[in-house]
C-alpha cells in the first residue's frame, strides 16, 4: 500500500514537472517569437542595450533564450541549462528592464522567474529527453 502510494506520488509530480514544462515554455515561445521574426527581418533593431552590448546583440541572446531555450524546454533536453538561461533573462526583465516600473509591469517576469527556478531546482522530470539520457547513461557499461 505504502509502495504504490509512493509511485502515485512520483508519477504525479513527474506530471507536474511535464506540464509545468511545456506550459512555461509554450507562453515564452510567443514572447520569443515575435524578437525572433525581428532579428531575421534585418531592418532597424530597437531594443534593450544590456552592458554595453549593442541591440542586436542582446536582441539575439534574448531570442536564444526565450526561444531556443524555451523549444529545448518543451522537448526535456538540457533542461537545466535552459532553465538557467531563461531565468537569467527574467532577472534582466523584472529587475534591470523593468525595475523602475510598477509590480504590473515586473510580475510576469517574476512569474516565469518562479516557474525556472522550478525547473532548475527540480529538472525536467521523468518525462523528459534529458531522463531518457540519463537512463542510457546509467545502464552503459565501460
Amino acid at each position: 500500500m505504502i509502495q504504490s502510494s509512493k509511485k502515485f506520488f512520483i508519477f504525479f509530480q513527474n506530471s507536474i514537472l511535464l506540464i509545468v514544462r511545456m506550459l512555461v515554455g509554450l507562453a515564452m515561445l510567443s514572447h520569443g517569437f515575435p524578437k525572433l521574426q525581428t532579428l531575421i527581418n534585418g531592418g532597424k533593431i530597437e531594443f534593450y542595450n544590456f552592458l554595453g552590448l549593442s541591440s542586436t546583440i542582446s536582441l539575439g541572446l534574448t531570442v536564444f533564450s526565450e526561444f531556443v531555450c524555451s523549444i529545448f524546454l518543451i522537448l526535456g533536453l538540457f533542461s537545466r541549462y535552459a532553465a538557467f538561461f531563461l531565468a537569467f533573462t527574467m532577472i534582466i526583465a523584472a529587475f534591470v528592464f523593468h525595475g523602475g516600473d510598477p509590480w504590473e509591469k515586473q510580475e510576469m517576469s517574476i512569474i516565469y522567474l518562479c516557474s525556472y527556478f522550478l525547473l532548475l531546482a527540480f529538472g525536467a522530470g521523468k518525462f523528459s529527453i534529458d531522463s531518457l539520457i540519463d537512463k542510457r547513461k546509467s545502464t552503459k557499461i565501460y
